[in-house]
């Protein structure tokens, strides 16, 4: 079987190298891919967003199966595209990704569906959002609505630098389009890990636990980044946290999406926020985190391939998942931003 992997990062690199490794597959290609995909697999000069493109080059060479790293072809319908002329495709429909696309769709999701998060707002005016940054108090988290590539985040720590985030922002100086509605929320304490998650829309099968790091610079200090590195198995996800994850955050979730006519067939990736026993829900992420995704595919011991087969077909009924006991870490090398 052929296999095209989408995308051009890390994670990308760590799914064609699981990929490659199974018997059921004789070749990977990857678009755009990178120098590491390059010596795995054949890199394809087509970007992520050249829909028409990619169904093209996947008609054309017979692909059996399509895995989509990155969310900006998601966002754009890729999996719909490719689902309606009859090709086997792994990831969240346009409809379902819309979880990580608007952060505003994914709060409001959660507080009709009892999914523990923080209290927040959504406004498209600045002076509705700082009454609400004045409500809640400092520090406070002002999130652009749209997708900003996991740069989107502010965490201010006086009042100026809250009114000029949430003023930045929705002014469309920021972040664009993605920045017209701002979701502004209570700052929580406590320790993050990466919740990740297979579903076909109705089972779900959780991955080993993760954790990733997102500050810039050594000791949790700078801005927000993408992650700057991730390791596996993450301590602070006990057995109850876990329990509590799967529970609370996954199985609400799904079901969620499914009464909202949009049932999530994919990976879902929760960022959990973990204090005290307790477990809150800081975002969802319609994809394999990056670089959450590296850890998490070098302790997976199973074949990888046909549990993305038993997604795209909507049935992950009978499938289990072995993991290494080792663990495993991955350091982002970054140019400066």
């Amino acid at each position: 079987m052929k296999v095209l992997v989408i995308g051009g990062g890390g994670r990308e690199h760590a799914l064609v190298w699981k990929i490659a490794q199974s018997p059921m597959v004789g070749k990977v290609f990857c678009a755009p891919g990178n120098p590491g995909t390059a010596e795995l697999a054949e890199n394809v000069d087509i970007a992520v967003d050249d829909l028409p493109g990619l169904l093209a080059f996947a008609k054309d060479q017979g692909i059996g199966l399509t895995v989509v790293g990155p969310e900006l072809p998601l966002s754009m319908g890729l999996v719909d595209l490719f689902e309606e002329h009859g090709l086997k495709v792994f990831g969240a429909r346009k409809n379902a990704a819309i979880i990580e696309a608007s952060k505003a769709f994914s709060k409001d999701l959660m507080q009709k569906y009892n999914v523990p998060t923080a209290a927040y707002g959504v406004f498209t005016e600045v002076e509705p959002a700082v009454s609400f940054i004045d409500q809640t108090g400092i520090p406070i988290v002002i999130k652009a609505d749209g997708l900003a590539a996991g740069k989107g985040v502010i965490i201010a720590q006086s009042r100026e630098e809250a009114v000029a985030a949430v003023t930045d922002m929705l002014s469309g100086n920021a972040f664009g389009a993605a920045g017209s509605r701002v979701v502004v929320e209570e700052f929580l304490k406590g320790e993050e890990a990466s919740f990740l998650a297979f579903t076909d829309g109705v089972r779900i099968i959780p991955l080993a636990s993760a954790q990733d790091h997102k500050a810039v610079f050594d000791g949790d200090l700078g801005p927000n980044t993408g992650g700057m590195g991730a390791y596996s198995p993450a301590p602070v996800v006990t057995a109850d946290i876990h329990e509590k994850a799967m529970a609370e955050v996954m199985r609400r979730t799904v079901d969620g999406m499914a009464a909202e006519g949009r049932p999530y067939r994919g990976v879902l990736y929760a960022g959990l926020m973990t204090d005290g026993g307790q477990v809150k829900t800081l975002e969802f992420n319609a994809r394999f985190g990056d670089p959450e995704c590296q850890p998490l595919l070098m302790r997976m011991k199973s074949d990888i391939v046909p549990i993305l087969l038993a997604v795209a077909a909507g049935d992950l009924s009978g499938v289990e998942i072995e993991w290494h006991d080792k663990a495993a870490v991955c350091v982002v090398l970054a140019a400066g931003g």
